[in-house]
């Protein structure tokens, strides 16, 4: 429960229809793996207690009674634990059965909920035997104790506010506006499904459609339970599909006919966040019937996954799909400035670098949307004190790779004439010597763009921006920033993905450029190769761009990014090095505020952009203490 992570676990027992006794020896058994597993909230299926096929069997008194001395026994066998179960049961309430869900913890049945919408189409016939939901809030007693009765509760920790648990049954999710949206609306934070939903063609995908759709709009965990194993194939057939959903998100899913069981950690800070992000309101609807419950904070143990590079999918079908997407997404934003300005030419300043390896490629592919050819990118080398054999080079295959021609420029005495003007000696190597060469090269291309009728292309991206590692009024400055929402890790990846659909000459220049160090070559190099590697001056941009993520996307603070980033890149780097780039990251972000301020126009990508004028607001002078 630290950091806002709890462990929920979604379970599907094998049971007997109408077999009580055998259920409850069943469900204890799944109870006792989940608080193995350090679970805190544990979904059973819908009626499990007697099985949801059970049919009319369900009428006979001599059944809900024997579900009665289950619910108990389970209840009991809680004692000592203080994770939440909720469990399908038979109830009858003022001469009338509902279908229900008891919640129970730590011994006691903390309140039961009844089905709200009762499936009756199709193979569903529940009205049959079974009340809907009343309109109030009752009462009614249970082992002794006195229980809230009702389908508008809300279950809340004491110990961890954001910690609110609300409970729905099976086609409450399919209805129009299923009961969890106002629970969710009135703060609970974990949604929990006991459900029969029996299997069909292509019903998978429409199931979990549903419950990523319920997820994302109520900006909730939501844990779909399913019966299985056991329940009567008599015309139906049930496969125990369970899922754990978190803001549109499968966090983990036991699919249909596989274990029956998955467990994953959902992160109420981060759910917290976005509801106050969509400024969602919390309703104080005085039909809420709020139930407290307690439970100690420790430290959730994660099993889900934190992926290193959390811009990039994890699988190469998705991947695939997103690259495709991004690119997308540029060209056509770049189409439409150039149609806009009637531009004639498009400049970039090739340097042999994987940012401008995109940009030219985007640019390329935006001249063919608008069916102009490729000669309408003007793309210019400008060699100077840093530039490496290496990179000069590759800028060169690149372009004839591209069918574009290069111009080259080369920069060195301008620079040299420069430094001399301001009485700067060549032999101090320092910003100055640097940034002049950075704002000539985008002198010489602003000036180009006048000469041709063109604009000027930027090649920064996402990562750079964030660390603020460009010149002010150099590469910080162009017409249009076709990267500026790409960060670097994707840079890297997309270009690989080009490279695999490319020709022979193509593919070999892309797998070198990516596979050049990252440099601004700003610097003089040693025997022709690279001395100013920016990976060792800033640090990985795999470790900044999981920072820039978690810190803009998932709201996280020093404490708990450091912890994932940790949990993430176990064994490619230790707890000081991950504290050590985290600490300059945070530095460098917030005092490089002022050059995001002022970036140029550029295409949003991704929910996490640095834009002013769109995602991130944050003024120049903003102290970093709270994230240090």
């Amino acid at each position: 429960m630290k950091d806002g992570f709890v462990k929920v676990a979604s379970g599907t027992p094998e049971i007997q229809v109408a077999n009580c006794e055998y259920n409850a020896d069943a469900i204890i058994a799944l109870i006792r793996r989940a608080e193995a597993d350090g679970v805190k909230v544990l979904v059973l299926p819908e009626l499990t207690i007697v099985g949801y096929t059970c049919g009319d069997l369900v009428l006979s008194t001599a059944l809900t009674n024997a579900a009665m001395h289950a619910l108990e026994r389970i209840t009991i066998s809680t004692a000592g634990s203080d994770m939440l179960v909720a469990i399908g049961v038979p109830i009858v309430f003022g001469h009338l059965l509902y279908n229900c869900a008891a919640v129970v913890q730590s011994g006691r049945v903390l309140g039961v909920i009844p089905k709200t919408h009762l499936g009756n189409y199709g193979e569903f016939y529940e009205k049959r035997t079974y009340a809907a939901a009343l309109e109030t809030i009752e009462e009614m007693e249970l082992f002794g104790q006195k229980v809230p009765f009702g389908n508008r509760l809300v279950f809340c920790c004491r110990e961890m506010p954001l910690f609110a648990v609300g409970v729905e049954i099976c086609e409450d999710l399919w209805a129009a506006v299923p009961p969890s949206t106002l629970l969710a609306d009135c703060g609970a934070s974990i949604l929990l499904n006991l459900s029969a939903s029996d299997e069909a063609v292509t019903k998978v995908d429409y199931r979990r459609m549903l419950v990523q759709s319920q997820s994302s709009r109520t900006n909730s965990a939501y844990v779909f339970c399913s019966a299985g194993t056991g329940e009567s194939t008599t015309d139906v057939v049930f496969s125990g599909h369970d899922m754990i959903c978190e803001n549109g998100t499968m966090l983990a899913e036991a699919k249909p006919f596989g274990p029956g069981y998955c467990v994953s950690e959902v992160d109420l800070e981060f759910l917290s966040r976005e509801r106050r992000r969509f400024a969602r309101k919390l309703f104080d609807n005085t039909d809420i019937v709020r139930i407290p419950f307690s439970m100690d904070i420790t430290e959730t143990k994660l099993t889900r996954a934190f992926w290193k590079t959390p811009f990039i999918p994890d699988t190469s079908a998705s991947a695939a799909t997103r690259f495709d997407q991004v690119l997308a997404i540029q060209s056509h934003g770049l189409a439409q400035r150039i149609k806009h300005t009637g531009a004639k030419k498009l400049l970039i300043g090739i340097s042999g670098g994987v940012d401008s390896t995109l940009a030219l490629i985007v640019s390329k592919e935006a001249l063919a949307l608008l069916k102009r050819p490729a000669e309408d990118v003007v793309a210019v080398t400008m060699p100077c004190f840093g530039t490496s054999v290496r990179t000069r080079a590759n800028a060169e295959k690149l372009c004839n790779a591209l069918g574009i021609s290069m111009r080259e420029i080369n920069i060195g005495e301008s620079v040299k004439k420069h430094l001399d003007d301001i009485g700067h000696t060549m032999d101090v190597h320092d910003a100055a010597f640097e940034n002049a060469q950075a704002r000539e090269r985008t002198q010489v291309l602003m000036d180009l763009a006048n000469m041709y009728g063109g604009l000027v292309i930027g090649t920064g991206d996402l990562s750079e921006l964030a660390l603020g590692f460009a010149t002010f009024n150099g590469d910080h400055m162009s017409n249009y920033g076709v990267n500026a929402d790409v960060p670097k890790t994707l840079i890297r990846a997309m270009l690989r993905h080009v490279a695999s659909k490319s020709d022979d000459a193509l593919k070999e220049v892309l797998i070198d450029i990516v596979d050049t160090p990252v440099s601004p070559e700003l610097l003089p190099p040693k025997d022709g190769e690279i001395t100013q590697v920016t990976e060792d001056i800033v640090g990985p941009y795999e470790l900044h761009d999981f920072f820039l993520y978690h810190l803009l996307r998932r709201g996280g603070g020093k404490e708990k990014i450091v912890r994932l980033a940790k949990y993430a890149f176990d064994g490619d780097y230790d707890h000081a090095t991950i504290e050590k780039w985290y600490s300059l990251f945070i530095r460098r972000f917030f005092a490089q505020q002022f050059k995001r301020n002022c970036i140029p126009d550029g295409p949003r990508i991704g929910n996490v952009a640095l834009s002013p004028r769109g995602d991130w607001r944050m003024p120049s002078d903003a102290q970093p203490h709270a994230f240090q």
